[in-house]
């Protein structure tokens, strides 16, 4: 047994490999001395069952129980992982393995590892990322709290596929394999439990080839509780899921509130609209040009973040970013601003005119809201469009060199 510093990942590695091995097993520990070996003795009888050449990997987070001690004495490597965090101990533990092939389990005896075959199947086939599928495999009773099993996890994963069209059910399962090289190329980043969506986001967003297979959960086998935070664990894996799909968080909602602000503001503007029993006169305008403001800005969050998400990677080009390229100029973007800003200031001009027609007296209220109103939506909706096209074409510009 031999001590390796990994200088990439800023881990320690006791080295125990023999070259020429498939499958990398990755289980990431945080304190699991109860159910740790039983694990690792499971994936070696998988490994025999199968005549699949592979090891294990603890990535070991900082345990204070001796699991490290258990994990060697079991026959796996162990990976020091200094940086706290699920997806941390993960990276680490993958960036160790020396395989194409690797698979994470958790390290609590909740996954079969004796299951593990489909997975190897598929990647023989030439898939680079397949998932697991608890539901379609079968939960066990009080293997998952049913917060999880009936909200959140089917809420999470029909988020991903809505957001971003994965063909997967089971966003979160703690079992998957993978091609290792293609998983290393996205360059995850997470340290979280959030690492479980942004593998399959991202693997997506690439164009990664995948698939699941159904797979099991039993109730763990550890006597303290999980490390998992229900509410704290799902909201950054839904934080993740918007991250990265502007359209959805920027773009339709942006478009819509511009539109339904836009209608109302020229329904009311002949005078006051009358529904039904509800007036709504100049104090409605008021917040209508608000809404066409704001949605005008969450639109333009939304085209800027779809460039900036092309120019670092984090998906592939498509037709309407090339549009948005081609036309979101700082030319355009001020003769379009310009011409508006204007607009908004020969109508401000207008009403101060009236006004002193008024002798700067009182004057109807509701007549020059109409003309103010207007006037200073255009004026505010001309200037973000030129500094938006500012903004983008500054982002449009090449990286220094050796960056």
């Amino acid at each position: 047994m031999k001590q390796r510093e990994d200088t990439l990942s800023g881990t320690t590695a006791y080295v125990k490999s023999d070259r020429g091995d498939e499958l990398t097993v990755v289980i990431p520990c945080l304190n699991e001395v109860e159910t740790l070996k039983v694990c690792i003795e499971k994936a070696h009888r998988f490994f025999r069952a199968y005549d699949v050449k592979g090891e294990v990997i603890v990535a070991d987070n900082g345990s204070t129980d001796g699991s490290q001690r258990v994990a060697l004495a079991a026959g796996a490597r162990v990976v020091d992982v200094e940086e706290r965090g699920y997806g941390a101990a993960l990276r680490a533990g993958i960036a160790a393995a020396e395989t194409p092939y690797v698979a994470i389990a958790d390290g609590d005896d909740s996954y079969d590892f004796m299951g593990l075959m489909p997975f190897v199947e598929k990647l023989r086939e030439g898939y680079e990322l397949v998932m697991g599928n608890r539901f379609m495999g079968g939960i066990g009773r009080g293997a998952m709290p049913r917060l999880h099993r009936w909200i959140g996890n089917p809420a999470l994963s029909a988020a991903g596929r809505v957001l971003y069209g994965a063909p997967i059910g089971d966003f979160h399962c703690g079992m998957r394999g993978f091609r290792r090289e293609a998983i290393q190329n996205l360059n995850l980043s997470c340290d979280g439990m959030e690492f479980a969506s942004e593998m399959v986001v991202k693997a997506h967003l690439e164009g990664l080839k995948m698939t699941e297979v159904p797979t099991t959960l039993s109730p763990d086998g550890r006597s303290r509780a999980p490390h998992l935070r229900s509410f704290r664990d799902g909201w950054r894996h839904l934080k993740f899921l918007l991250l990265f799909a502007p359209r959805w968080l920027y773009l339709y909602p942006g478009f819509l509130l511009l539109l339904v602000g836009l209608a109302a503001m020229l329904a009311m503007l002949p005078g006051t609209l009358i529904i039904g029993d509800i007036r709504l006169a100049e104090n409605s305008l008021l917040f209508s040009g608000a809404a066409v403001l704001l949605g005008l800005q969450i639109s333009c969050f939304g085209l800027l973040a779809e460039l900036f998400g092309t120019r670092e990677r984090f998906w592939l080009e498509t037709k309407r970013i090339r549009f948005i390229r081609h036309w979101l100029t700082v030319d355009r973007a001020c003769i379009v601003g310009g011409c508006l800003f204007f607009t908004g200031l020969s109508g401000a001009v207008y009403a101060l005119f009236i006004w002193r027609g008024e002798n700067f007296g009182d004057m109807d209220t509701s007549a020059l809201a109409r003309i103010t109103v207007p006037s200073v939506l255009a004026c505010a909706a001309g200037l973000q469009i030129a500094f938006t096209g500012f903004l983008a074409e500054l982002m449009g510009h090449p990286r220094r060199r050796g960056m």
